[in-house]
């Protein structure tokens, strides 16, 4: 049956408030405030998660390669061949050899344990971006005999070291003295301080040159492995598992998306349980419309009735309320995306404002790997969140308008 003009015209009459309606327009009023909220917090909150899953995932790959194969025992002696036999395939963009270990290093006002990475600047800077992170000095300072280091942000504070300090490194490798094991140590000058942005890397990683690294672990002429960068990042399991292959195994693979699976997955489980959580927070908002309906119909009952009797039918006064429930619902649905929308694009100068204002800091470094809060809009995310909140809204109408056309007139105007 076609929609009748006059439904439409009942149903936004009944929003605006006339004499003793006041307070029925005041809970429609609050059941569009309480939608859009709680649309408008998913909305921010999904965005927060998105932005910093991208964030991370940007910021680990700045500093790990796509991919990586090592030597079955920690060395890889034909490194060479693998390294060629990898660049001769069109996914693979870049290799670079590194040598990887672990150790203490001991500055001015501390000491701390790091990851030491041997790695040849102008390769390591087609495999990943730890170039570009420089903050002082250079990359390519390091060279081979020089024993120059170049360390992250937050480790060069721990350790009281700016550029030109020197730093002593104590390796995991030991020296048989008569007076028992003694570690190798070396002093390293600073030539460079990183920021990646995340409280991992910046805290416990040092670049220094392949050769220097190869001999303090003895290694010789072998490395620890190589890195690969490749054209799709997503199929980078693939590519390096395809290399090895054609090397003919006896190595260890690995991917970005495999050292860092377990927090990838737990970030895409967080994302889901919040999203139920505040799902329901809509839902409860959406159903407030069945009280302000129902109180609708009871304060409406005698109206109602005049309508019946003049000709209306049950189908059109369901559609009267079922009309005023969808409008309150999709008001407050876009006034909900708007809000969203405008909150999340602009989170970052908000959450700088709040932070100085009330001298605290929200995200802590050393706890959520990031220093600030990002904030990155999916508008597959925001389409679903408003597709939900109408949804849920217009079904909310259908108890209090099935009670309105159930209204008998004859007994409605009889104690009018």
């Amino acid at each position: 049956m076609p929609i009748k003009p006059f439904e439409l015209f009942v149903a936004l009459r009944y929003l605006r408030s006339r004499s003793r309606s006041y307070f029925v327009s005041f809970i429609s009023l609050i059941s569009v405030v309480g939608i859009a909220l709680a649309v408008a917090v998913l909305i921010v909150v999904l965005s927060v998660m998105n932005g910093f899953e991208f964030e991370v995932r940007n910021r680990i790959l700045s500093v790990v390669s796509h991919a990586t194969i090592t030597g079955m025992e920690g060395r890889l002696d034909d490194w060479s061949y693998l390294q060629d036999l990898a660049e001769s395939r069109d996914s693979v963009l870049a290799t670079a050899p590194f040598v990887r270990g672990q150790g203490m290093l001991r500055g001015r006002s501390g000491i701390a344990g790091i990851e030491l990475r041997g790695i040849l600047p102008h390769d390591e800077a087609d495999t990943s971006g730890a170039a570009s992170l420089i903050r002082e000095g250079s990359l390519d300072a390091l060279e081979s005999d020089s024993y120059r280091i170049v360390i992250g942000a937050e480790l060069a504070t721990r350790l009281g070291a700016t550029i030109g300090d020197k730093v002593e490194l104590m390796t995991t490798l030991g020296t048989m003295t008569p007076a028992g094991m003694m570690p190798r140590t070396r002093r390293f000058e600073v030539a460079g301080i990183f920021y990646a942005g995340m409280y991992e890397f910046d805290r416990s990683l040092a670049y220094m040159h392949l050769d220097d690294a190869a001999r303090l672990l003895r290694l010789n002429s072998a490395v620890t492995g190589i890195n690969l960068a490749v054209s799709n990042p997503l199929a980078a399991a693939t590519i390096v598992r395809d290399v090895a292959r054609n090397y003919g195994g006896g190595v260890y693979v690995s991917d970005w998306t495999r050292r860092h699976a377990n927090f990838f997955r737990s970030i895409e489980l967080t994302k889901s349980i919040i999203f139920v959580i505040l799902l329901m927070v809509v839902a409860v908002a959406a159903f407030n419309i069945v009280s302000t309906l129902v109180m609708v119909v009871r304060e409406k009952t005698a109206e109602i009735a005049i309508m019946r009797s003049m000709g209306a039918s049950a189908g059109s006064v369901l559609r009267v309320f079922i009309f005023q429930g969808t409008l309150i619902g999709a008001a407050g649905t876009a006034i909900g995306v708007m809000l969203g929308l405008a909150v999340a694009y602009n989170l970052g100068d908000i959450v700088v404002w709040i932070e100085s204002l009330l001298q605290i800091r929200f995200v802590a470094p050393d706890v959520y790997f990031i220093s600030e809060l990002p904030s990155k809009v999916e508008f597959q995310d925001v389409a679903r969140i408003g597709a939900v909140a109408f949804i849920l809204a217009v079904v909310a109408t259908i108890y209090p308008a099935l009670r309105g056309a159930a209204t008998n007139p004859a007994g409605a105007l009889r104690h009018e």
